[in-house]
């Protein structure tokens, strides 16, 4: 699992520094591709129930599943959502981020800080002996107190031999409910937080999911493990770092 999430951290990574003005959504799945490649691993996206990517890259109001394409182009002032996964001796990571293309609104910025934030604020009851939803509570907690909303349609998720596995980590609820966090469980954690209503709605495509009212959305995310003391961050660069 730390190998499986170093890579995708890689590739997470790198897709964040090709985010340029006039870069397709398509050059930005082809590096993410050929990061996870170099490394020995397979994408975990692609073929996924079909899914044509090996990255999800969504943009704007998109919140999740966009369908990376050499025709879409990347614009100055867009929000980028990258998600992706690495599978490698048997085992996957998971990990997202939203990535500013050059000089964004102040309501943007402000939606990238507070959706990484609140990620930070429900791994704090990450911990053997709480439950599922002291995460959940926390995370909705942060993101409505500054004034934005928790999508509820779509949730974190178990994540090993298998890219979705139980338990489901909702990004809202009361605490106090759900699967007992135990030593040695690992979690993909990702709150998806709107500036307008909570609601989305899925594109004709099949995949792409984008909010209801037309407004910004962020995602950030990573595979984070259960310890005896404080929850583990599985990825992260070899250095150790974040993105």
């Amino acid at each position: 699992m730390r190998i499986a999430g170093r890579i995708t951290a890689e590739a997470r990574a790198a897709a964040a520094r090709a985010v340029k003005p006039g870069v397709t959504t398509g050059e930005i799945d082809k590096i993410v591709r050929k990061t996870i490649e170099k490394a020995g691993a397979t994408p975990s996206f692609l073929g996924y129930g079909g899914f044509p990517g090996s990255a999800c890259v969504s943009i704007n109001d998109e919140v999740i599943h966009g369908i990376p394409s050499r025709s879409r182009v990347i614009h100055e002032g867009d929000l980028v959502k990258v998600d992706v996964g690495a599978y490698i001796n048997g085992y996957h990571g998971d990990c997202a981020a939203t990535i500013p293309c050059g000089e964004v609104s102040a309501e943007a910025r402000k939606l990238i800080e507070v959706t990484r934030q609140s990620f930070y604020e429900g791994i704090k009851f990450a911990r053997k002996g709480n439950r599922i939803s002291d995460i959940s509570h926390a995370i909705q907690e942060y993101v409505e107190a500054n004034g934005f909303s928790v999508v509820r349609s779509y949730v974190g998720h178990g994540v090993g031999a298998q890219l979705h596995e139980d338990p489901e980590v909702p990004n809202f609820g009361r605490p106090g409910h759900g699967v007992r966090l135990m030593p040695g469980m690992t979690l993909a954690i990702e709150p998806m937080v709107n500036v307008g209503v909570y609601d989305v709605k899925t594109l004709s495509d099949g995949w792409t999911v984008k909010t209801k009212d037309g407004k910004l959305s962020a995602h950030y995310e990573n595979t984070i493990v259960i310890t005896s003391d404080e929850p583990v961050i599985l990825t992260c660069l070899e250095n150790g770092e974040v993105l």
